[in-house]
């Protein structure tokens, strides 16, 4: 991907490589991989999430509610918005890592969020993944800053930005609504500059 341009970012055919994990966009042929593991390991993620709209069709169980799910992400992709994509290891889906809320003009950042199997949990799928999206990120799309939001009791996550020394920038108060509770956030902030002057580390640590 080193070589990739940026316009062909929107590309459907986007695929991002580490040592271990591959993303790329969820498609319509995902479904039934994407409910089943969504479905398994719904008590494991619900607590961690935003409530779903009562009344909208839940792409976990409905086809054609993914299906749109997946339109409406090829559409933010193709304009630069955002990046959702599935996490892969062993071409088995396994998770989703996403780059969202894309700012260009001043401010040149994206946040970042993430969910991984259970059954996958623990093998530092998640923190190489958040490696391969940040050298996108940042050598790619050229951003400036990256931001993940963690609820403060989600060791698990926090783990992740521990393991991979993301700079902790304070709590944010009831920051985001997550199922049904508007929840304190730790910010964690990681700019280019910081990608430059790690970026060796990480690579050896990560993606060799």
């Amino acid at each position: 991907m080193s070589g990739m341009h940026p316009s062909a970012a929107s590309k459907a055919n986007l695929r991002l490589y580490g040592s271990r994990v591959m993303l790329r966009p969820l498609m319509p042929a995902d479904f039934h991989s994407y409910r089943e593991v969504r479905l398994r390991n719904e008590q494991w993620l619900i607590p961690w999430e935003p409530s779903r709209l009562s009344l909208a069709a839940d792409p976990i169980r409905d086809q054609g509610a993914f299906i749109a799910r997946c339109n409406l992400r090829d559409r933010e992709r193709q304009l630069g918005g955002a990046y959702g994509l599935g996490l892969f290891v062993n071409d088995t889906l396994c998770g989703e890592v996403n780059l969202n809320n894309v700012q260009r003009g001043a401010l040149q950042s994206a946040t970042v969020g993430y969910w991984v199997d259970q059954a996958q949990a623990g093998h530092a799928y998640v923190a190489e993944a958040v490696v391969v999206l940040a050298r996108f990120a940042f050598e790619e799309l050229m951003l400036h800053r990256l931001e993940i939001c963690i609820i403060p009791r989600n060791h698990r996550s926090r783990r992740v930005m521990e393991k991979l020394q993301v700079r902790d920038e304070g709590v944010a108060a009831r920051f985001l609504e997550i199922n049904g509770v508007w929840e304190d956030h730790i910010r964690y902030g990681f700019t280019a500059e910081e990608w430059a002057d790690r970026r060796a580390e990480l690579f050896s640590a990560w993606l060799a």
